[in-house]
């Protein structure tokens, strides 16, 4: 069977898409479940983008044993350099290095001319091998470049060391047929790319990313970027869930197959929603809520009498599961860390200790506790920053004859603040309570609440993001609240949220790549 690698660039291309950027400490829990996910290659950054990304990539890099780790990088000495860095104590190391190559950006972009694209190409692999063997170079606008140009640069960096040639449709312009036939005549000119593992990265622009990626196979192409849940710039990447399954589905017609483990892959989907606070529609494929239910009646009883007649794929196939862990208030922690096993945390004695009095404190106001409230605890717990500021109590007035008010104390260096604030509503006027106490002219840019789990004794999972403005450039944050009081939810993310804000790691403003 022929096996194509997967190169999943959620770390870096999915982390610059609006609202989906993460810390240091996110990065690395996602970088640990795309581990045992399986994927061939992580992009972990762009380490020259700024110190913050460059940490991200070393930690990453350091942490990761399984899967081969990746940094970006232009062109430019500065950026290599960078990124080998970063990148030294990786076991399976991959520079990533790129530079345009369409007339429209050479021109307009670059202000450079075709031979000095070149020379600076075959510059930047050449400088890259003396820190790495595994090489990728892309062309960035590959499909608005020339065929014969396209294979003039190929030729000369594959001679430089280059080990993947990766040809992406960087704005989403191509369409299926189109993008064979453009590969085809690459290939044909240049027949040292039949040497070297052949990479598509295509964007969502039009709708096609998988379409495409899933069509360049039947060109030769061997590996396939793209991320979980198809975030990325503008309108995201090629999904990595759609083209997996898609493989994994229609095996017999496609020819090809990966090695990913499909059964983590809701796994994978849930964790960077809980990350990002950024949900997928409904009806999104493979992942969606949707994606497994049948409201029609006709669908009903063909699927209560055989579940084939409508899914072409099984929930258990991704790692959908009727299990569910109901423990109560006198469960255990050997029970808790039993199941947290199952749901891949591994915990410490210490951090057992505080997952437990965590859970506890749910239990109290639950009579149920189910994965999710488990899995979204955990989650929460794995990423949070240093805590400026914490809370001590909050009160609120609130009603339809009355403005309503809240009173927020919050801890900073062993002090308590208290203030009041006024609102729309009692969310709202807490929120204003917590901009005095911080003393920061804060903007709400997002705000979402949600039930973990069905019933009014639900856990409330509430994401904040806010923004301030820095130098002239808008900084955006996002927090994250589980609570049973929606009030108290909405408090802890916004808290949580000004935290991130104060502990930003990033220096300076973060240069993004486009592929």
């Amino acid at each position: 069977m022929r096996m194509i690698k997967i190169f999943d660039t959620t770390l870096r291309d999915g982390e610059q898409s609006p609202g989906c950027s993460m810390n240091a400490a996110e990065k690395l829990r996602m970088a640990r479940q795309l581990e045992k996910l399986r994927v061939d290659v992580m992009e972990a950054g762009f380490a020259a983008s700024s110190p913050g990304d460059f940490n991200s990539v070393k930690e990453i890099a350091e942490t990761i044993k399984e899967v081969s780790v990746c940094s970006l990088a232009r062109a430019l000495k500065s950026d290599i350099d960078a990124a080998a860095e970063a990148l030294k104590n990786a076991v399976e190391p991959r520079i990533h290095t790129f530079i345009a190559t369409s007339p429209i950006h050479m021109e307009y972009k670059l202000m450079m001319t075709p031979d000095q694209v070149i020379d600076s190409a075959v510059e930047a692999v050449k400088y890259s091998k003396q820190f790495v063997s595994n090489i990728e170079f892309s062309a960035e606008d590959a499909t608005r470049s020339d065929v014969e140009f396209l294979a003039k640069i190929f030729d000369a960096v594959i001679k430089a060391g280059a080990t993947t040639i990766n040809i992406p449709d960087t704005v989403g312009y191509t369409v299926p047929d189109e993008y064979v036939k453009f590969i085809t005549d690459i290939r044909n000119a240049c027949p040292a790319l039949d040497n070297v593992d052949i990479s598509v990265h295509c964007h969502n622009d039009l709708g096609l990313a998988v379409a495409n990626s899933l069509a360049s196979l039947k060109a030769g192409v061997t590996q396939i970027e793209c991320t979980v849940n198809g975030i990325g710039e503008r309108a995201g990447n090629c999904s990595l869930e759609e083209a997996v399954m898609a493989m994994k589905t229609r095996i017999d017609y496609i020819g090809a197959d990966t090695r990913i483990n499909t059964t983590e892959i809701m796994g994978t989907s849930q964790l960077l929603t809980n990350i990002t606070g950024v949900r997928v529609q409904p009806n999104k494929a493979i992942v969606g809520e949707n994606a497994f239910a049948h409201e029609a009646g006709i669908h009903q009883d063909g699927v209560l009498k055989n579940k084939q007649t409508y899914e072409i794929l099984t929930p258990e196939s991704i790692g959908i599961t009727e299990k569910s862990l109901v423990l109560g208030k006198h469960s255990g922690k050997a029970a808790l860390r039993n199941r947290l096993n199952e749901l891949g945390f591994q915990v410490s004695d210490e951090e057992l200790q505080v997952a437990f009095e965590k859970f506890k404190k749910i239990a109290d106001k639950k009579k149920d506790v189910h994965d999710s409230d488990i899995e979204a605890m955990m989650t929460k717990e794995a990423i949070q920053v240093p805590k400026t500021y914490t809370l001590h109590r909050f009160v609120v007035n609130s009603g339809n004859t009355i403005t309503p008010t809240s009173v927020i104390t919050l801890v900073k260096d062993n002090r308590k603040v208290e203030k009041v604030g006024r609102g729309d509503g009692p969310i709202d006027a807490s929120f204003h309570a917590i901009e005095q106490i911080v003393g920061r002219k804060l903007h709400l840019e997002d705000f979402q609440l949600q039930a973990i789990t069905e019933g009014k004794d639900s856990l409330g999972d509430a994401t904040i993001s806010i923004s301030e403005e820095r130098d002239g450039r808008k900084v955006v944050k996002r927090g994250r609240g589980l609570s049973t009081d929606v009030v108290e939810a909405c408090i802890n993310a916004y808290v949580e949220a000004v935290n991130k804000l104060i502990h930003e790691e990033d220096s300076g403003e973060r240069i993004h790549a486009q592929l």
